[in-house]
């Protein structure tokens, strides 16, 4: 790929500001590519390539049509499995197996969605005699999706793989931090057969490239996922042309353990659910609420479970890699410096291995036990391998405690006793629960999304494609 370009109407065209951007590799902290400084000289011409696309081959396109291009995506994603697998892994510093389950997901993605594309219709509405009432399901035309850097693949697969099923076309604007892979995404789509302008990446920096695509007249629905302030802004710029969003918008998800639980089934899944890439994952486990009777007896298994832990480059393929970034890592720090200052007492910690290179940007996976519910460790997202564990007594307080934040994306229910772990589901506030599991955001077919500053609308599944729908209801008077 030439630099610095944006990828347009399934070309790299040059950016209008003839400006790049660093790409830094989080296990070492050095350059290693870069990117197109887009602007929003370039988000007007996506936008245009976009609106092209959609009234002319993208849009005239038959559902089965559409099905068998993204099925053809799906092909190609997994023939490039080892190819994507190295670039995720390096740009977002994610180990290898991780990487690589990131591509698996978002070719499933793709199978998905090529699946369903000719199977969701509309339906037919009892009216007054002599009418007959439709309500059609149509695309709404040109979709924004503002993708962050954690999973670039699977959230890339879950977004504008629902979009482009539904016959929308799509304009993108990934993070900075990490988007190699979606570039040469692009690429693959493109010799799938996807038309030009059906997909269109605009790299950049969110406050400018970002902004103009949230805020552009010309986009008809806008997908975004990253942090609630951020989210807050682009709502606020789509707003003014009443545009609809979707918004997923991270979380504080609780993992509730009570003392009929099966500890051998939890430990892992409680571990996992933290450190999986690093902690930065919206729907990360990173508060852990656990009945009082049981409560030293699992900290000390989940201690030496921590104690185990080992963290450094991508390549060595450990349990966590690298942060993002230098500041990623200092707002991480920040928490624990927190912790330290107010004595919470710290279980375990994991270990950086000796030949971690030394620029990069690591964190050692860390248990807190007894954390304050008003704490700062117990309300907002860390991002980052930390887990803030508490007591409770009974049902009552777990669900007190569980939904004490502004967030509810996902939770974790940990009994043997059924109606219980039913009762506590349908208590808590939250987008997702796993029972006896913790899917960190579940299967490709589960509906996923939040409620309060978690987000709203909801991506994955059926509800994911219906999501890039508008309804229009047709009324037919016949007598």
């Amino acid at each position: 790929m030439p630099e610095p370009h944006v990828f347009i109407d399934n070309r790299w065209q040059p950016c209008a500001s003839g400006q790049s951007l660093p790409v830094i590799d989080p296990s070492d902290g050095l350059e290693f590519a870069r990117i197109a400084k887009g602007t929003s000289e370039d988000v007007d011409r996506a936008i245009v390539a976009a609106r092209r696309a959609y009234e002319g081959a993208w849009g005239r396109l038959a559902p089965v049509e559409r099905g068998r291009i993204l099925m053809q995506v799906e092909r190609l994603i997994l023939d490039h499995a080892e190819e994507l697998t190295q670039i995720e892994a390096r740009d977002c510093g994610k180990p290898i197996k991780q990487a690589r389950n990131d591509v698996v997901a978002c070719a499933r993605y793709f199978e998905f969605y090529a699946g369903a594309v000719d199977k969701v219709g509309g339906q037919t509405i009892p009216y007054q005699p002599g009418f007959t009432a439709l309500a059609l399901r149509e695309p709404h035309g040109v979709t924004g999706h503002i993708i962050p850097w954690n999973y670039p693949l699977q959230i890339f697969g879950r977004s504008l793989g629902g979009a482009l099923a539904a016959g929308n076309a799509c304009v993108m604007k990934p993070a900075e931090d990490a988007c190699l892979s979606l570039l040469r995404l692009a690429e693959l789509m493109a010799e799938a057969g996807l038309p030009a302008g059906a997909l269109n990446i605009v790299t950049g920096l969110g406050g400018e490239a970002g902004a103009a695509l949230a805020g552009h007249a010309g986009v008809d629905h806008i997908s975004f996922t990253g942090s609630p302030e951020t989210g807050t802004r682009v709502a606020q710029a789509a707003a003014v042309h009443h545009h609809p969003v979707t918004m997923e918008l991270g979380g504080k998800s609780p993992q509730l353990v009570f003392a009929d639980a099966d500890l051998d089934a939890a430990v892992p899944a409680i571990v996992n659910a933290v450190i999986q890439n690093a902690g930065q994952t919206c729907s990360a486990g990173s508060r852990l609420l656990v009945e009082r009777a049981i409560y030293e007896q699992l900290l000390e298994t989940l201690g030496r479970a921590f104690a185990r832990l080992r963290v450094g480059p991508s390549q060595a393929d450990l349990d966590c890699g690298p942060l993002i970034r230098a500041g990623q890592l200092a707002r991480v720090r920040g928490f624990l410096a927190e912790a330290e200052r107010d004595a919470l007492p710290r279980v375990a910690q994991g270990e950086i291995v000796a030949d971690a290179p030394k620029g990069g940007y690591y964190q050692k996976p860390t248990l807190l036990r007894d954390v304050p519910v008003g704490h700062r460790l117990a309300q907002e997202e860390v991002f980052g391998p930390v887990l803030a564990a508490m007591p409770f007594d009974d049902e009552t307080r777990a669900v007190q405690l569980a939904n004490a934040t502004r967030f509810g994306l996902v939770a974790g229910v940990w009994t043997r006793d059924g109606s219980r772990a039913l009762r506590i589901a349908r208590s808590l506030e939250s987008g997702q629960v796993f029972i006896n599991n913790y899917g960190a955001g579940g299967g490709v077919e589960l509906p996923f999304g939040g409620v309060k500053a978690s987000g709203y609308g909801r991506e994955k599944g059926i509800e994911g494609l219906l999501s890039f729908t508008r309804l229009k209801t047709i009324t037919i008077k016949h007598g």
